[in-house]
């Protein structure tokens, strides 16, 4: 029996094989998109730094929140102390689009992390062309050496890539290939089950040198306060924020938890 991510993916292919047929408009990144630091962004010492998804659907959840304008939640984002913006591009699993992700880098001065299933170069070089700074690169959908090539193409091109991981052999996968920024996804992507203990397990295992990211599932002020015993950088918080009725309160509220 196929999983939700044997569908994604599947999709992912479909998309990659249109793409490669119709080519890119351009392989040049347009002057105004500057490159920002991402992995410096995130890494600011003595707290847990938040970035903060842009995140209207998933699979697991359905509609999380109706559509409003992304540039009005990047400026809220930017506005209340996020250090970054993670936006979700997947159209037919997630509603996300990557029309969006030039005009928030646009608009404001913080790293934009494209957020979706990257198993192709020319979906890196897309994501390079439209503004993004960063990538997710997720383990359990590549071979090492896919991991090691989208990797070498991505630095490239001045982008970071955080390898996104979920248990002990993706974790070695990643390290392996030299990771210098790790996701730890707390959400099982088999069955999109969540358990914030997959951070406290697998951050044992990283390389000190390695800025660590905690992804899905954090919600409230003790869910940050129990990752302050791991030696986590930052945090990837989309649902808990985009399902709330006041988002600016909803940030504020994660990064002082982040701060305590």
């Amino acid at each position: 029996m196929s999983t939700l991510l044997d569908k994604i993916i599947a999709e992912k292919k479909i998309e990659v094989r249109d793409l490669k047929q119709q080519g890119l408009s351009t392989e040049e990144r347009s002057d105004d998109l500057v490159i920002s630091d991402f992995k410096k962004a995130i890494s600011n010492h003595g707290q847990i730094n938040l970035i903060a998804e842009i995140k209207y659907a998933s699979p697991s959840q359905g509609i999380i929140r109706q559509f409003l304008d992304p540039i009005a939640i990047g400026y809220i984002y930017y506005s209340v102390g996020a250090v970054a913006i993670s936006l979700l591009t997947d159209q037919k699993f997630f509603s996300g689009d990557l029309k969006n992700m030039a005009a928030l880098k646009r608009n404001f001065p913080l790293p934009v992390l494209r957020k979706d299933f990257i198993i192709d170069e020319i979906q890196v070089r897309e994501s390079y062309i439209n503004g993004a700074d960063a990538i997710l690169l997720i383990a359990s959908i590549l071979s090492k050496q896919q991991l090691q090539d989208l990797l070498g193409i991505t630095r490239s091109l001045g982008m970071a890539a955080i390898i996104e991981v979920h248990n002990e052999d993706e974790m070695q996968k990643a390290i392996d290939c030299k990771a210098d920024i790790i996701g730890i996804n707390n959400r099982n992507l088999d069955t999109f089950k969540v358990d914030l203990q997959t951070t406290h397990k697998l951050a044992t295992l990283a390389p000190e040198d390695c800025t660590l990211i905690s992804e899905s599932g954090i919600d409230k002020d003790a869910d940050i306060y129990a990752l302050k015993k791991t030696r986590v950088n930052a945090m990837l918080v989309g649902s808990a924020i985009m399902k709330s009725n006041n988002i600016a309160k909803k940030v504020i509220e994660l990064i002082d938890a982040g701060k305590h």
